[in-house]
């Protein structure tokens, strides 16, 4: 189903909107605008991707994982896709992701259904600590030794 709305839903959505706006403000204006948006949000993202990157280094060097400036770098390659793809749907959405209070609600929506995930799958882990009632009949619990198969050298 995803791969029926990425290659057919959105663009033909892509080219209706396209001969919309051409009606609208002319073919020439139309062409501009799609231009345009995409070298605007190219400057943007150089923009955002530097400043991520050093708040990735400022991150590692305080000895913390770079977690939200990792998902803020994958915000950013998808909306450099988006841009680069002509239209003004798509542009919308790679704008929509170049805006930071944006993506801090979408990694706080994905992290919260992330969490349910893992907890509806059985097992959630929760600062590294397996998280399962005791007598859970779907956990086994065990320990072992590990036994070398060559005898001792004296």
């Amino acid at each position: 189903m995803p791969f029926f709305i990425i290659f057919v839903v959105i663009p033909l959505v892509e080219i209706m909107v396209f001969m919309s706006v051409g009606e609208w403000v002319g073919l020439w204006k139309t062409l501009f605008l799609a231009f345009f948006t995409a070298v605007l949000g190219g400057y943007i993202i150089k923009y955002q991707g530097l400043n991520t990157i050093a708040s990735m280094q400022e991150a590692s060097q305080q000895g913390r994982m770079p977690v939200n400036e990792i998902f803020d770098g994958v915000c950013l390659i998808a909306a450099g896709a988006t841009l680069i793809t002509p239209g003004f749907v798509t542009d919308f959405i790679g704008f929509l992701l170049l805006i930071p209070p944006i993506r801090a609600v979408l990694r706080d929506f994905i992290k919260k259904r992330t969490e349910i995930h893992m907890a509806m799958g059985g097992t959630a882990y929760q600062s590294g600590q397996q998280n399962h009632p005791q007598n859970d009949p779907n956990v086994i619990d065990i320990e072992y030794e590990k036994i070398d198969d060559k005898p001792p050298e004296n």
